[in-house]
């Protein structure tokens, strides 16, 4: 949809400072840092950062541009990478970062919730639940830095997804100010409630282009007495589903974390970590790295049932670790792949979802059609196989730079990025898994969501923004 906002008076200005008090706000040097774009392509750019301390003062600052009709972005931890936080294109932005609201507001232990103010990082949730017995167990690599409004704002999956879902489905009651500068406050922690249209369930997923989340509550979940984690050697991704398969009858519901990972993206990351070291004496093709959490006697459960899968041939080989530090040690080897991407000049990054029978034939199909564009080029795929969604990252030729190849090859990151769209439609899935559209990915929403569901996402987002002033350009055009 189009941005039409404009520039703000000196007037204007001064209001929005006077709403905010001294220490509420930030401009030129101070305020470069939000303009980073994770994987360094681009900067983006706008006229102030706004830091308000309240719910209230939130409203007032929406109700204020929307009067003016000045566009704001909505700014968590500045971790996404589709450009949903980054104004591209116009320095004519206002950025609203929700950092200075970070409290954790209450923690309940008879109903299992807690309410948490947006700015808050989601590692400090996991320790304030840790010290009630409690876990949120919603996790990623960004974990230290990403807040909870942008985990809203965006419907973060992360690596427990097979288990507990994504951010949506552990969200009770949210509280957001609307486009219009209204409060809409719903954080109770009930469970059922169906008093209308969920208007929580609008907001998550929809990327600040309906409203600025500024509080949530969620559930929490019981520490569990015993976890067990596994890197297992595995001959394809075919093979690592059917290991999946094969624990869930032994396991059930205790395996949280099911993650895929090639011997090119763990030489990849033990080349760039020096104190990370491939775990195993000899190399295979894919590993899985698997882990349960549940009640006393779980470890046991998963080993007798690795090794029934060690016996069988379904793992060629498995690393279990045997202490908090070996199972920090494992995990690294999978939450440090995105920064030896980065490391390495990859210069395509796709966050697409199949059908999980789809798997195996996707990654082959795609890594064909990228190897058919030139067959020098790299690639490292790994994700969350539990849920199909599969990440492929695509990296020079060995001994080229990105900036060489790139300079080479202008139009190879273009047609690299569409075989793996096409084929991710193809095989019925999703162009975007979990980082959202963004302003990055506008073209692909049209090119490959059907016509229908934009003619919906147009008339709820003109419905409650009319002037466009949330987050324009972003997820819509």
């Amino acid at each position: 949809m189009p941005n039409h906002s404009t520039a703000p008076s000196d007037d204007v200005l001064d209001h929005i400072k006077a709403i905010l008090g001294p220490g509420g706000w930030k401009d030129g040097a101070e305020a470069i840092s939000y303009f980073d774009d994770p994987r360094g392509r681009f900067c983006g750019a706008a006229f102030l950062v706004v830091l308000p301390e309240s719910t209230q003062q939130v409203s007032e600052i929406v109700s204020l541009c929307n009067r003016e009709k000045i566009a704001l972005i909505p700014y968590g931890g500045g971790t996404g990478v589709v450009a949903g936080q980054l104004s591209i294109e116009t320095e004519n932005m206002l950025v609203l970062s929700l950092e200075r609201m970070h409290s954790i507001s209450e923690i309940s232990d008879d109903d299992c919730t807690v309410t948490v103010q947006a700015g808050c990082i989601l590692a400090h949730l996991h320790a304030a639940a840790d010290e009630k017995g409690l876990q949120f167990p919603l996790s990623m690599a960004s974990k230290g830095s990403c807040s909870i409004g942008g985990n809203l704002a965006t419907n973060a999956g992360g690596i427990q997804v097979v288990r507990y879902g994504n951010t949506r489905d552990l969200c009770l009651g949210i509280e957001a100010v609307l486009p219009c500068g209204s409060i809409l406050s719903d954080l109770s922690p009930l469970h059922k409630d169906n008093t209308g249209y969920d208007l929580k369930h609008l907001l998550i997923g929809s990327e600040g282009t309906l409203g600025v989340i500024t509080a949530a509550t969620f559930k929490l979940t019981p520490l569990d007495p015993e976890t067990v984690t596994m890197l297992c050697a595995v001959a394809s991704p075919a093979a690592a589903l059917a290991l999946y398969k094969k624990l869930r009858l032994d396991l059930r519901e205790s395996i949280s974390a099911l993650e895929l990972m090639s011997d090119f993206g763990l030489e990849l990351v033990a080349s760039c970590f020096s104190d990370l070291k491939k775990p195993f004496e000899q190399d295979h093709s894919w590993y899985v790295l698997i882990e349960a959490s549940g009640a006393k006697g779980i470890t046991d459960q998963a080993l007798d049932a690795m090794a029934a899968c060690l016996k069988t041939g379904l793992v060629q080989d498995a690393v279990i670790a045997q202490s908090d530090t070996q199972r920090a040690t494992l995990w690294r080897l999978r939450e440090n792949t995105p920064e030896a991407n980065r490391l390495s000049g990859a210069f395509v990054s796709s966050d697409t979802s199949v059908p999980i029978s789809k798997v195996e034939a996707f990654i082959h199909a795609t890594c064909a059609a990228v190897k058919a564009i030139n067959p020098d080029l790299r690639v490292n795929t790994y994700g969350h196989i539990g849920d199909g969604n599969i990440h492929h990252n695509i990296l020079p030729p060995q001994g080229v730079t990105k900036a060489a190849f790139l300079k080479a090859e202008p139009d190879a990151a273009e047609r690299i990025r569409m075989v793996i769209n096409d084929a991710t439609v193809q095989f019925g899935g999703s162009i975007s898994a979990e980082h959202g559209i963004g302003r990055l990915k506008t073209q692909d929403l049209e090119a490959y969501v059907s016509p229908v569901k934009q003619r919906a996402l147009k008339a709820i987002k003109l419905a409650l923004d009319p002037n466009n002033i949330m987050n324009p350009g972003a997820v819509l055009r």
